[in-house]
């Protein structure tokens, strides 16, 4: 009788051990990394991306990866902030285009305008979302403001990707309209290529652009136009870019302050005819010459000439510029390592 109760207590026992095996790995399945493949002609899980970020769960710790087969994908897209990590891995950076053609002051299905925010192509408010191999971009043209990527989540990163537009191409919003400003909002851009005509990389986020090139288009007037919030201690720093274009010969300006703290710094950059021997630009806001932080550090070519940059503008020591490595700029308190997975 003994015996048989100790079996069936070693049998009921390594039922429930069976249970937990089978809920512990259920859990690790349903959040492990998933692949969905986004294809035009019918051949993937899904024939639109915004379908495929639908499909990921929310609140997933590992990574989805979305793949993106060659095609052009013209959408307005939303990445919410419930998402996990998410991976865009496009099939050809030249030949996977997400595209949209809104402009600030198109009227949207209300009859109001959608707004420079609003224009956007893609919005990304996850934390942690990556993409390599794509080409986004709003094609509007000559119409004022029309951004072709949004950005409002932290740890960004972007490798070997194309961002095509006028004004306004990339729009690193970041913190602007947190009141707080306390929340870390970072990107890492990396053999990137970003085209515009004014003010094409602009927010109050903090921003890496490592070995990218910054084509300043026809009629192009400012690069930057940094918003880095008070006491924040980098802005956008561009670090072995390279700045080209065919606008005229000193035409267009680094940079201007469209937040009285911008912070934008170039580290061994080669610049371009394009680039007034001024550099920079208050935006006509004389208080703005105390409080931003414009800087260059060993800047090569035609349009590197130091000695005539504005008076209120910085040409960084090399102990200076030591501190403008990625992980210091990037690092934050997380010590984030900023590498596509």
């Amino acid at each position: 009788m003994k015996q048989s109760k100790i079996k069936n207590f070693l049998l009921f026992f390594s039922f429930v051990l069976v249970l937990m095996s089978i809920n512990s790995f259920s859990i690790i399945n349903r959040d492990s990394e998933k692949i969905y493949t986004v294809a035009k002609d019918g051949s993937g899980d899904f024939t639109t991306v915004q379908e495929a970020i639908d499909a990921v769960g929310n609140g997933l710790q590992a990574t989805s990866k979305i793949i993106i087969k060659k095609g052009t994908y013209r959408e307005k897209i939303t990445v919410p902030a419930t998402k996990g990590p998410i991976t865009f891995e496009g099939e050809s950076l030249k030949e996977t285009i997400i595209v949209n053609d809104d402009y600030a002051s198109k009227k949207n299905a209300d009859g109001k305008e959608f707004g420079t925010t609003g224009s956007s192509t893609i919005f990304i408010f996850s934390d942690n979302f990556s993409a390599k191999n794509i080409t986004f971009q709003n094609d509007a043209g000559k119409v004022g403001q029309a951004v072709a990527v949004l950005i409002t989540g932290d740890r960004a990163i972007f490798e070997n990707c194309r961002f095509l537009g006028f004004q306004d191409t990339l729009y690193l919003k970041g913190q602007q309209d947190d009141p707080s400003k306390a929340k870390e909002i970072r990107h890492y851009f990396k053999n990137c290529y970003i085209e515009g005509t004014t003010d094409f990389i602009f927010g109050a986020a903090t921003a890496v652009f490592q070995n990218c090139e910054i084509y300043a288009k026809e009629s192009a007037t400012y690069l930057t136009a940094a918003s880095t919030p008070e006491g924040k201690k980098f802005g956008f720093v561009f670090i072995d870019c390279k700045i080209t274009g065919d606008a005229k010969s000193q035409s267009v300006y680094l940079g201007r302050p469209w937040r009285p703290f911008a912070k934008t710094v170039f580290i061994n950059t080669e610049i371009s005819d394009v680039i007034k021997p001024e550099g920079w630009h208050n935006w006509n806001k004389l208080d703005a010459e105390k409080t931003t932080f414009y800087g260059e550090f060993n800047s090569k070519g035609i349009g590197a000439n130091s000695e005539k940059r504005v008076s209120w503008s910085h040409q960084l020591s090399k102990k200076e510029a030591k501190e403008y490595s990625i992980k210091n700029i990037l690092g934050g308190q997380d010590n984030w390592n900023f590498k596509m997975k």
